[in-house]
C-alpha cells in the first residue's frame, strides 16, 4: 500500500500512533487539535472526526483507526462500496492490544499489513477470512506477488466458497511461475496436465493459470482464469497523441491478434525531450508501467519495418517495434501496426 493514514481520537490512541509512526515511517498521524502539543509528526485537525474519517477514507490506500471497531464500522458504513476499490481499513484499540484487519482484507491488503504491525507492536493480529483462518488457497490472491491478473472475477465468490469448504478443485497451469503456493498444496485440490481434463474431472471449480485463449463455456463458468502480463506493448507516438488514440490502437491491435489487455507487463517507447501526456495518463488509467528507451539503443535493433521518415524525425528507424523487442528481451509477436497519423503499435513477448 502506498498512502497510509492513522487516526487517532484519544491520548493513548495518539500515542500509539506516535509508535507506529517508530516503525512506519511513511505513515500519517491524524488527531483532533484539542489535543495538540504542536508534535510536528502530527497533522491536528480542526474537523468533526466523522468528516475526517470519511475524508480519510476516501483519498488514502489505508486507514488505520485507533478506537473502538463499533464507532468505526458505523462511521464508516455508509461509504463503503467494493472491495475492489475500498481501501483497507484496520482497527487497534486503545491499548495496542489487538491489531483487527476489518475491510479490503486481501485485495486491499489488510490482512498483510495488520500481521507486520502485530508483529512490530508485539499484539495480536486477528484475521477473519476464510481462507486465512483454514490455512487454504485465497482464490482472489493467487499469483498476485507475481503481477497476475484475474480474467474475469464474477467468479471468485464462488469458487472461493468451494475452496473453504474443501470441495475438489482442478488446476491447469501452462505458463507462469510453478511455485505460487508456498508449501504442500491443499488435500482438495487436483493438478492437471491437460485443460480437457477438467471437464472430465470431479471437480467443483477450476483455477486455470494460462494465457491461451479459452473457448468452451462449460470450462469457464466454473473457472477463475489467471493471465500472466507477459507482453510488452512498443508505443511510436507523436507529442500531442491523446490517451484516447493510443487506447484505441491498443484495444484494436490485441482484439486483431486474440491478445488481453491483462496480459500487458509494461508499455515501452521512445525517451523524448518531454514525456507525452497521452502515454502517461493512459499508463495510470491502466494501472500499467512506462519504460523509455534511448533513441541511440533503439537505433541498435534490428526491426522488421524500419522507416526512413522515422529515421529522420526520431534518429532511429524504428521505434515501436525495436522498443517491444528491446524491452521484452524476447520475440516481436506483432510487427509495426500503423494508426496514421500519430500512433504505432507493436508487441513483443518476454521469455523470462
Amino acid at each position: 500500500m502506498k498512502k497510509i493514514a492513522v487516526l487517532a481520537i484519544t491520548k493513548n490512541g495518539i500515542g500509539i500512533g506516535l509508535k507506529l509512526k517508530e516503525y512506519f515511517s511513511d505513515f500519517e498521524i491524524f488527531a483532533p487539535i484539542k489535543f495538540s502539543n504542536n508534535d510536528e509528526k502530527i497533522q491536528w485537525y480542526e474537523d468533526s472526526t466523522t468528516q475526517k474519517i470519511v475524508d480519510l477514507f476516501k483519498n488514502n490506500d489505508g486507514i488505520i483507526c485507533l478506537f473502538s471497531l463499533g464507532a468505526v464500522i458505523r462511521l464508516l458504513a455508509p461509504h463503503i462500496k467494493d472491495k475492489k476499490t475500498d481501501p483497507a481499513v484496520i482497527v487497534i484499540d486503545d491499548n495496542a492490544n489487538f491489531v483487527i484487519s476489518v475491510l479490503s482484507g486481501h485485495l486491499g491488503g489488510a490482512n498483510e499489513l495488520s500481521n507486520e504491525i502485530a508483529e512490530k507492536m508485539d499484539a495480536t493480529p486477528v484475521i477473519t477470512t476464510a481462507a486465512d483462518v483454514n490455512k487454504t488457497i485465497a482464490v482472489d490472491l493467487v499469483g498476485r506477488e507475481f503481477g497476475w491478473k484475474i480474467d474475469d472475477d464474477s467468479n471468485v465468490t464462488r469458487i472461493s466458497a468451494f475452496m473453504v469448504n474443501k470441495e475438489k478443485i482442478g488446476v491447469f497451469q501452462n505458463t507462469g511461475k510453478k511455485e505460487w503456493w508456498k508449501g504442500k498444496l491443499p488435500e482438495n485440490i487436483t493438478l492437471f496436465s491437460k485443460i480437457e481434463d477438467l471437464k472430465d474431472s470431479d471437480s467443483k471449480g477450476y483455477l486455470i493459470i494460462t494465457n491461451d485463449q479459452i473457448n468452451d463455456k462449460d470450462i469457464l463458468k466454473d473457472s477463475v482464469v489467471y493471465r500472466v502480463p507477459n507482453l510488452v506493448v512498443g508505443i511510436g507516438l507523436h507529442w500531442d497523441t491523446s490517451k484516447e488514440t493510443i487506447l484505441n490502437g491498443v484495444n484494436e491491435t490485441l482484439e486483431k491478434f486474440e491478445l488481453k489487455q491483462n496480459q500487458i507487463a509494461r508499455f515501452v517507447s521512445i525517451k523524448k525531450d518531454k514525456d507525452i501526456i497521452g502515454l502517461i495518463e493512459l499508463g495510470k488509467e491502466m494501472n500499467i508501467p512506462i519504460e523509455y528507451i534511448d533513441r541511440e539503443e533503439l537505433a541498435t535493433i534490428t526491426a522488421p519495418n524500419p522507416s526512413k521518415t522515422v529515421q529522420a524525425f526520431e534518429g532511429t528507424a524504428s521505434v515501436s517495434e525495436a522498443a517491444a523487442i528491446k524491452s521484452s528481451e524476447g520475440e516481436l509477436i506483432v510487427e509495426k501496426q500503423k494508426f496514421p497519423p500519430n500512433l504505432t503499435v507493436a508487441i513483443a513477448r518476454m521469455v523470462k
